[in-house]
């Protein structure tokens, strides 16, 4: 369990992963294991690294094959993170949209700093 001690920031989006059935990308035309990564920057940093959740809000994907779907947040820093979509064998998608929240301590209005 992660604890929390003064304010607690909360900050959500979302992001069109890619559209690959518009240009015949590697996740519609592909087959085996290929991976997206986007770099997400939140608007203002957190005092430390977020709780991060990742989730899809919108997929469009070929009814011909196995649905095979690995969405997680990576690399989760105080600034931002990285949103990295798997997919692997004869799996056809044609666009993800990826919804995300981070959870974390964030600075006060009263912090101040000392040099």
């Amino acid at each position: 369990m992660k604890r929390f001690n003064g304010p607690i920031g909360i900050e959500q989006g979302s992001k069109n992963l890619f559209s690959d059935f518009a240009h015949d990308g590697a996740m519609w035309t592909g087959s085996g294991p290929r991976e997206v990564r986007q770099q997400q920057r939140f608007e203002q940093a957190f005092v430390e690294p977020p709780v991060v959740k990742v989730g899809i809000s919108m997929w469009d994907i070929d009814h011909q094959t196995n649905s095979r779907i690995d969405i997680s947040a990576e690399n989760v820093t105080a600034t931002g993170f990285e949103i990295v979509f798997r997919t692997w064998a004869d799996t056809r998608i044609a666009r993800i949209r990826a919804d995300w929240i981070a959870i974390g301590p964030a600075r006060d209005e009263e912090d101040w700093d000392v040099v």
